[in-house]
């Protein structure tokens, strides 16, 4: 495997809708691997002997029961990219001129993997299930020829090219995501202080503690003011206590 990106082209329209995938399978994929073979009644990305490996850029509620399925008879693990640096181009309708060319502000961290997961929670918790995170860096290719969503004004999202990579973390189980607590929370604690500790926005801290309340980790423990307050289910704690004793 490597960490260097698949060539691409520049002009837009030879790009490929889902070259960010491609590259994904391309960086994940190992001699003796087999691609897009079925398993059962779904076809799997990449298949190592013990291992199945799905590559997915977004959407992980929309592949959750074909997850579950084949975790139920497998090693199951889903390769998911969080952004963390991207340049947005955009051409004109000829695909070939370059209209502007800017840096996003956006800047994914860890928790920011709540944001999808909010969609299928009890993947965190699903046994033989695993997630491969992968930090990338991104360059998402546009086109203003009017066919875009009114909310770009026309442009549209043409492709999303992978520039490189700069770190993984793969959670295997409920622990690893529990790790994503930070250990300086109060018990009990309010949304504003997960959002704080964690450094995401205060939905994203929302979204994380939605998860956790599904999975029963977390649990409400009264108000404080408008605030509603949650704090760790006992055994939570105690593995979060001890979690945070051996990083130390």
């Amino acid at each position: 495997m490597t960490d260097e990106t698949v060539p691409s082209s520049n002009h837009i329209g030879q790009l490929n809708e889902h070259s960010l995938h491609a590259a994904l399978k391309e960086w994940c994929t190992r001699p003796g691997d087999t691609l897009e073979s079925r398993v059962g009644n779904y076809v799997v990305d990449v298949v190592r002997d013990g291992l199945l490996i799905e590559v997915q850029t977004r959407g992980l509620g929309a592949i959750r029961r074909k997850l579950v399925h084949l975790a139920a008879e497998h090693r199951v693990r889903v390769v998911y990219p969080l952004v963390v640096s991207k340049s947005i181009v955009t051409y004109d309708a000829d695909g070939e001129t370059v209209l502007r060319n800017r840096r996003s502000p956006l800047r994914h961290k860890w928790p920011n993997l709540f944001d999808e997961l909010v969609r299928a929670p009890e993947l965190m918790a699903t046994p033989g299930l695993e997630l491969l995170a992968v930090q990338v860096q991104v360059t998402e290719m546009r086109c203003a020829d009017g066919s875009g969503s009114w909310r770009r004004k026309g442009v549209r999202v043409v492709d999303t090219r992978l520039e490189g990579i700069s770190e993984t973390r793969l959670f295997t189980g409920l622990a690893d995501w529990l790790s994503l607590l930070p250990s300086t929370l109060p018990q009990p604690f309010t949304h504003r202080q997960l959002a704080s500790a964690m450094g995401v926005r205060i939905t994203t801290a929302r979204r994380a503690s939605y998860c956790f309340r599904q999975l029963s980790v977390l649990r409400e423990a009264g108000r404080a003011g408008n605030a509603l307050l949650l704090e760790l289910a006992p055994i939570e704690r105690v593995a979060a206590e001890q979690n945070a004793a051996m990083s130390t």
